[in-house]
């Protein structure tokens, strides 16, 4: 559990409330997962005063009173920030609220080892407006995050100061190594090794990869690395072709991410020792990776729905060809007045039939109730006739009276 100081003109040492915010000077953050909505964005209702973090992003808020966020990353301006002599440190968030003042203070995660914090100026926080960019000076700088306080909502980002960071010395960061297996073709199956620094949200990274598995392993990197210098993958058994050779590390922090090496592994590969090498070749991060279940849940995403749904969970034949215009034309109806609990259950049916992936239940579970039922008939009618055919078997099981509502009897 982290403990985070906040310091307030009205508060004071001992933990009193801040008379204007009702928000506690020392108070650890209560962790929540946001919403995602259509437009790659994160919202989540805070309830009231009080201290709350994203699981996903690792942003914390300082709210004065109830209110709604919605933020997500951008792309950023080098262009901006060259002359001001800064380089991002951290994604570049534009953050919303529905009340105005309601976020008191803004925590930002960092990815600095002990080492760099002593170094004074090394890291400070960029607001822009249509007014141009300001530089916030931080409140605080915690083992994790940096801590501003919020004059107005827009874009907020942590930077370095270059010449601290990359001029007059050179500091090493945490970092993590992230692996996503792509769909099998007939000679081979690629590995992308994604290298990156550890404030990167897993999510951001996740939602451009399309078809490929994400695989989950430790991902915290061993050793530190350090932007500039050149690592390499080694994969044990050799003889597998890896590109590139070698790559120098930059530091990129989105909203697009692309992998830093490929490794081509033959479609029969069970497992494989991955290792992440500096120059010197010391690994920085060393994995056993098991490649098996990953595959076996590609595959059995492109099976045909209809070769995965037993015979009696099936719709009378004479219905097949317009179970998924049966269930476009309910659509509105269907997202008015299925229950949170009813879609709950039928996520647990698809998910058991093979009509739906883990990664894909795993996104739908976070929404709220109207969107999670977009998502949903939208995701089981891309996948046709069939898997159309097994919604509507599972609605009538889960609430007949719906399945008879919406004319399906």
């Amino acid at each position: 559990m982290f403990l985070f100081l906040f310091f307030s003109p009205s508060g004071d040492a001992d933990g009193k409330l801040d008379e204007k915010t009702n928000v506690p000077d020392k108070e650890a953050p209560s962790s929540f997962s946001p919403e995602h909505t259509a437009e790659s964005s994160y919202r989540f209702r805070c309830p009231g005063p009080g201290v709350f973090q994203c699981s996903l992003t690792g942003l914390v808020f300082v709210m004065a009173q109830e209110a709604e966020l919605l933020y997500r990353t951008v792309q950023w301006d080098e262009g901006l920030l060259q002359p001001a002599g800064k380089k991002a440190a951290g994604p570049l968030f534009n953050i919303k609220s529905s009340e105005d003042a309601a976020v008191r203070q803004l925590h930002l995660p960092h990815c600095e080892t002990k080492h760099a914090l002593v170094f004074d100026g090394l890291l400070s926080v960029v607001h822009i407006t249509d007014d141009g960019m300001t530089i916030l000076e931080p409140l605080e700088i915690t083992d994790t995050h940096v801590v501003v306080k919020v004059p107005n909502l827009s874009l907020f980002g942590l930077v370095w100061d270059f010449i601290r960071r990359f001029w007059d010395i050179s500091l090493p960061i945490k970092s993590k190594v992230l692996l996503f297996l792509r769909p099998p073709h007939v000679r081979h199956q690629i590995l992308d090794v994604f290298l990156l620094q550890k404030n990167i949200p897993f999510h951001e990274v996740a939602r451009d990869q399309q078809s490929a598995n994400y695989i989950r392993i430790s991902s915290e990197c061993d050793q530190d690395i350090c932007v500039g210098k050149r690592y390499h993958v080694h994969c044990e058994p050799e003889g597998f072709h890896i590109q590139p050779k070698g790559k120098q590390f930059d530091t990129s922090y989105g909203p697009d991410f692309y992998p830093t090496f490929e490794v081509f592994l033959t479609p029969n590969t069970e497992t494989v020792t991955l290792t992440v090498q500096d120059e010197e070749r010391n690994a920085v991060w060393e994995r056993l990776v098991s490649l098996e279940g990953t595959r076996a849940e590609i595959q059995q995403r492109n099976v045909p729905a209809v070769d995965r749904v037993p015979t009696e969970d099936r719709v009378p034949t004479e219905d097949r060809v317009s179970a998924d215009q049966k269930l476009f034309s309910v659509r509105t109806q269907f997202v008015d007045r299925v229950s949170d609990s009813v879609l709950n259950q039928l996520l647990d049916k698809l998910l058991e039939h093979g009509v739906i992936t883990d990664a894909e239940i795993e996104s739908i579970r976070t929404k709220h109730r109207a969107d999670k039922a977009r998502d949903v008939i939208d995701t089981v009618r891309r996948k046709g006739s069939e898997a159309c055919s097994v919604l509507i078997s599972a609605l009538r099981e889960e609430d007949e009276w719906l399945y008879t509502a919406l004319n399906f009897s």
